[in-house]
């Protein structure tokens, strides 16, 4: 009796994996190793593709998955509205995979000629902050531009069709727009924004399956280290599900970083300014500590 009780809670036990699109969790699925290893610790993988991080946190905010990543404002947007989230490691910075474009033959010329102008990006992204930073250096209140929500399919439509005067973007749409219509940079993030990627787990994963945790991690730095040496090889395996020739993620695979790292203080203090500066615009509803949120060293 008891071996078949062990032997349901283990088959009950699942490793629920929210990925995007392009990014190093959707190669470590297409690798299928990480299914075997978590398998021999009695867990099995489910895997649910979703097309931008907010509602990949949604999602875990609801219990519909318990291990994602994401760039560094949603998780903000995500904590502040109570997402049981717990960050266990971070990619370093990778300043010029998200910049705001202009098309080719847009008159803008400086960050601070868009003011009075619509602008066009995802609500609670990483680009959110980018745009908020970049606006400040330049001496333009946030409050002085037209911003315009929409995701990233819905967001070329409008800037290839002149609906909005620029949009902020991250790779590989970003290198997509640059390569397919020639769109300008006005500013990446540059001297602005650090734009890091982070991994989380629910912290009910986090407090009671450390060792699948752990696993997941092990298995994305292997993912990790390929990708970085295999830019080319990289490409072309991503370009049939991405849907973008080899040279466009060739371009934005090599404007990524590499080297999954453990949560420090230090970045811990960055995404703490981050919050700080979205409840002082009031974009978050209440002031957050990001400690919080984070994965304790050796838990």
């Amino acid at each position: 009796m008891v071996a078949s009780t062990n032997a349901s809670i283990a088959q009950d036990k699942v490793v629920r994996i929210g990925f995007q699109k392009y990014g190093k969790l959707v190669l470590l699925k297409g690798k299928g190793t990480l299914d075997a290893k978590l398998q021999s610790l009695g867990y099995k993988v489910t895997w649910t593709e979703f097309p931008s991080g907010p509602p990949l946190l949604e999602a875990l905010n609801v219990g519909a998955i318990d291990f994602g990543n994401t760039g560094e404002a949603p998780p903000i947007f995500a904590q502040a509205a109570g997402a049981p989230l717990v960050y266990v490691a971070y990619e370093p910075p990778a300043p010029t995979g998200e910049a705001i474009l202009v098309p080719k033959t847009s008159t803008l010329q400086t960050v601070a000629d868009l003011k009075g102008k619509k602008v066009a990006l995802n609500k609670g992204s990483n680009v959110h902050y980018l745009l908020v930073k970049a606006l400040e250096k330049a001496g333009v209140r946030y409050s002085e531009i037209e911003p315009v929500f929409l995701a990233p399919a819905d967001a070329r439509a409008a800037f290839e069709r002149g609906a909005v005067d620029a949009w902020v973007i991250w790779d590989p749409f970003q290198a997509a727009a640059e390569v397919a219509t020639e769109a300008r940079t006005l500013a990446d993030g540059t001297g602005i924004v650090a734009n890091h990627q982070f991994y989380f787990a629910s912290r009910k994963l986090a407090e009671h399956d450390k060792a699948a945790i752990d696993v997941v991690l092990k298995e994305l730095s292997e993912v990790d280290g390929w990708v970085e040496n295999n830019i080319k090889a990289v490409a072309e395996q991503l370009s049939p599900s991405v849907g973008l020739p080899v040279p466009v993620l060739e371009l934005a695979l090599k404007r990524q970083s590499y080297g999954i790292k453990p949560i420090n203080d230090g970045v811990i203090a960055e995404q703490q300014r981050i919050a700080d500066t979205f409840f002082a615009l009031n974009l978050l509803p209440k002031r957050i500590v990001i400690s919080d949120a984070v994965r304790k060293s050796g838990s």
